[in-house]
């Protein structure tokens, strides 16, 4: 009988473990699905025809904290490996792939008292066919602590490498353009932009003409800070774009001044800057004032406070007109992005709320701003900061605008120097517009012959989120498939309070240790209550009548 019972428990073992080999089933049971690959990356995964290569040189003697985010990335590539073919690799620090990427130096104190100083990479790359690019996993913002900025690297790794994937599996590059021929930003001070889009984009320059059709290869449209008029045959172009699905993002100022001058001088004049945008933009729902915003969230700059001129003195002083813009944690674009550094921005309104579009703020003032309207000087003597200035809060500086927008030359002739005309689009298919009142933000300084990251304040040496947000707002104009709103994602960090758990240390020792006790010798009585009761019923004796 034994035997028997045996040879039955073999057998269904291996009857259970035989489909158990080509069927698998994965339940993520935390409460922010942090395990659980979402639908569009597992599309994108799926849609590889060739196997994916990822090197991961995070690896060495890591401290706790990069030790989760090692064993996240590796968990996150077993999820991958799930849906498609994807191999994970063990990289090596003598790499070339690394000799562009910067390293992390980590310092800490050993039990002894001694600072030990550990050189970290972490970078994964990914190679797909022959084209590669690199990850930085580790997202590192100014006054965040250490666990703060893990937690977020954990929370955007899925679109870290949804990213990276969609641009190095794409069959063609896509093509997006900078404007040029309105006094925009030059190719040199749009450098480091440039340098970060063309990791995913084929980047092109140049004017419009005549041509209606100019734009129709361009995933996406960049106006960075144009100094002069529009012709109504650009508005035109521009409008039929949009009108077939195209993508722009207006870098405007509302407001002219001089940056020369007012080095030079201490002062310039500040006027109305008339782009001949103003009705085009008002008919797509929204609207650039020709003011000046000032923020008590600002950057410094160094002003000379000394009453001998032989002996200068400078000290920072802050510069309300070169607000730090709060980022929109709630969008897709700005999640997780540091604040934003501008100079002489201006607010945008929406208008026409009626219309159906969807519109959202991504870019905003602080709770202690002000507005000052055109015409006006700036003083760079007077720069006396009083509290009650400043009223306003969160004054809107960019937004992105999405839907069917209607055409501005619905009910107007098109121009008559655009050839090959014919229809005029009267409605747009669905798409989408970035609108920024700020044309400075975009540009980079360069020191010793060498671009500086676009962003960077040389003063204060701190690095703002211009870059990321820039890049973001390509990538969520160009996103087809939903890539961007990973960005969202989510991951709850429970921290340990070091106050409360070292004021209730003995409490929380006695329950580690009484608790599992306490359990085992309850299983224990159970146990035995039950064997006792059967070892009884098994023994008693049977009456004979």
């Amino acid at each position: 009988m034994k035997i028997r019972t045996l040879i039955g428990i073999v057998i269904g073992l291996v009857l259970v473990n035989i489909p158990v080999q080509w069927v698998v089933a994965r339940w993520d049971l935390t409460e922010d699905k942090r395990y659980t690959l979402s639908e569009p990356m597992k599309g994108l995964i799926g849609s590889l025809s060739s196997p994916l290569e990822i090197t991961l040189y995070l690896d060495g003697e890591l401290n706790p904290g990069f030790h989760r985010l090692q064993q996240a990335v590796e968990d996150f590539v077993a999820e991958l490996d799930m849906y498609g073919d994807v191999q994970l690799l063990a990289g090596n620090t003598d790499d070339k792939a690394l000799k562009t990427c910067t390293p992390t130096v980590i310092h800490e104190r050993s039990k002894d008292g001694r600072t030990i100083q550990t050189t970290i990479y972490p970078y994964a790359q990914l190679k797909y066919g022959e084209r590669s690019m690199m990850i930085n996993l580790l997202k590192n913002q100014r006054g965040k602590s250490g666990e703060e900025n893990l937690n977020q690297s954990i929370e955007g790794l899925e679109y870290a490498f949804a990213e990276v994937i969609h641009a190095i599996s794409k069959q063609e590059v896509e093509r997006i353009a900078f404007l040029e021929g309105h006094g925009e930003w030059s190719e040199h001070e749009v450098f480091d932009w440039s340098q970060s889009l063309s990791r995913y984009f084929q980047i092109d320059r140049g004017i419009l003409g005549t041509e209606k059709g100019v734009l129709d290869g361009y995933k996406a449209v960049i106006i960075a800070n144009p100094q002069q008029a529009f012709s109504e045959t650009d508005k035109y172009i521009l409008d039929q774009y949009l009108m077939q699905g195209g993508r722009i993002m207006w870098l405007l100022n509302g407001v002219q001044f001089s940056s020369d001058m007012l080095s030079h001088q201490g002062t310039t004049p500040i006027i109305a800057l008339d782009l001949n945008l103003t009705d085009i933009l008002f008919r797509y729902g929204v609207r650039i004032n020709p003011m000046l915003v000032q923020d008590m969230q600002c950057l410094p700059i160094p002003v000379d406070v000394s009453q001998d001129p032989n002996q200068p003195n400078f000290q920072p002083i802050p510069w309300t007109y070169a607000p730090l813009l709060l980022t929109s944690q709630n969008s897709s674009i700005t999640r997780n992005v540091m604040q934003v550094s501008s100079t002489f921005a201006s607010s945008i309104d929406f208008v026409g709320e009626e219309d159906g579009l969807y519109k959202e703020v991504l870019l905003a003032t602080s709770s202690a701003s002000r507005i000052t309207g055109t015409p006006a000087e700036v003083d760079l003597t007077d720069l006396t900061i009083l509290p009650e200035m400043f009223q306003y809060a969160y004054i809107p500086v960019g937004a992105s605008i999405e839907g069917s927008f209607p055409s501005f030359y619905a009910h107007r002739m098109p121009p008559a120097e655009i050839s090959n005309l014919d229809n005029t689009i009267k409605q747009s298919v669905a798409t989408k517009q970035i609108v920024v009142a700020c044309g400075s933000m975009a540009r980079n300084e360069w020191q010793n012959g060498s671009p500086l990251p676009v962003g960077y304040d040389r003063y204060t040496r701190t690095q703002f989120g211009n870059q990321d947000f820039l890049t973001n707002a390509i990538l969520y104009l160009t996103d087809e498939q939903g890539l961007i709103h990973l960005r969202q994602k989510s991951i709850v960090l429970r921290l340990l309070n070091d106050k409360e758990a070292y004021a209730n240390r003995t409490l929380i020792q006695m329950i580690s240790i009484v608790t599992p006790i306490l359990i085992l010798c309850i299983i224990g009585l159970l146990v035995w209550c039950i064997r006792r009761y059967q070892y009884s019923k098994w023994n008693r004796p049977t009456l004979v009548q």
